[in-house]
């Protein structure tokens, strides 16, 4: 249950994993602080390994599993930043991965993922499919599925971001985080307990919400150029812990991602993917309302995007004028 789950655990995550990662700087921004009239800070996970906050949930799976289940390796499923992760945290620990991924998704981070040495199955048409092909291969080889957002641990290891922004900036009262399966704003839920919490998702991939309306995970076929957020449904746990706490949920348009990542790159210098602007993006599409009093984290959540998606997007004019 949901209510199992407590910011103790995030506390023993963070325990589990020390020293085995960065601890992400979080950066002041003046100009979107004025733009909303109260102060703001980016959380900057795209400089964390393997260029997004995934390897905190991964590591802190792997280290729950039995030497038989080392053994045995270990399997995951994502668009790119967990499977990257999967793959970098798994060679870490000495341990063979098998990622599902599907085709159309990106070709730069299946490549990645190749990269630090795991094996990846295309056989699935889009994410949907791929669901049902990765309960396939776990029947077939008895690999430990390492969840990338519907496992307590996963949702522990992703809540340390949370910490750090709470530490960091001990006086942020409003923490704005990107949504796919919703294992991070889980997570950064339970490890600011207390604040608001609003999770933010393109209108073309809005598992959580949608989700949330029904009061279960809901299947959706996410089109979006956030592909980092083209999760196919919300995890149950991840709707449990949000629907417990309160967490609100926003909405964004193509267009605002798009423009939320031009202002990171050209007024932050943070380098992101579409899928870490969006709730930038909210920001400055006026669809979060703060008080003057408020001060507000927002998480940048990765950097993983291929040089031809990025640079059509950054040559774009179109999106928010700063005049």
């Amino acid at each position: 249950m949901a209510a199992e789950l407590s910011l103790d655990d995030v506390v023993a995550a963070r325990a589990t994993i020390a020293g085995r990662l960065h601890r992400t700087p979080i950066f002041s921004s003046a100009t979107l602080s004025k733009h909303i009239g109260a102060p703001v800070h980016l959380k900057a996970e795209l400089f964390q390994r393997t260029g997004s906050f995934k390897p905190r949930g991964v590591l802190t799976k792997l280290a729950s599993l039995t030497d038989d289940e080392r053994r045995g390796g270990v399997i995951g499923i994502s668009a790119g930043n967990h499977a990257q992760a999967l793959a970098y945290c798994a060679a870490l620990d000495g341990l063979d991965a098998l990622l599902v991924m599907w085709e159309g998704a990106s070709a730069q981070k299946i490549e990645a993922t190749r990269a630090y040495g795991a094996a990846v199955d295309l056989e699935a048409n889009g994410p949907g499919e791929a669901f049902d092909r990765l309960h396939e291969l776990i029947e077939e080889t008895g690999r430990v599925l390492v969840h990338p957002f519907d496992d307590p641990l996963t949702v522990s290891g992703q809540g340390t971001v949370g910490l750090e922004i709470v530490e960091d900036v001990p006086e942020a009262n409003v923490v704005i985080v990107p949504v796919g399966g919703g294992g991070l704003v889980a997570g950064v839920t339970l490890a600011a307990e207390g604040r608001r919490i609003v999770a933010v998702e393109p209108e073309l991939s809005s598992a959580l919400h949608q989700g949330l309306e029904a009061g279960e995970p809901v299947r959706i076929e996410p089109k979006t150029i956030a592909d980092g957020l083209s999760a196919p449904f919300a995890g149950d746990l991840p709707l449990r812990i949000c629907r417990e706490r309160s967490v609100e949920t926003v909405l964004v348009t193509e267009d605002e991602i798009a423009a939320g990542m031009r202002f990171l790159y050209s007024r932050a210098k943070l380098a992101c993917e579409p899928a870490a602007a969006v709730g930038v993006a909210a920001l400055l599409a006026g669809k979060i309302t703060v008080e003057p009093q408020d001060t507000v984290a927002v998480v940048v959540s990765g950097g993983n995007v291929a040089a031809e998606m990025a640079s059509a997007i950054l040559a774009s004019n179109e999106g928010w004028d700063p005049s």
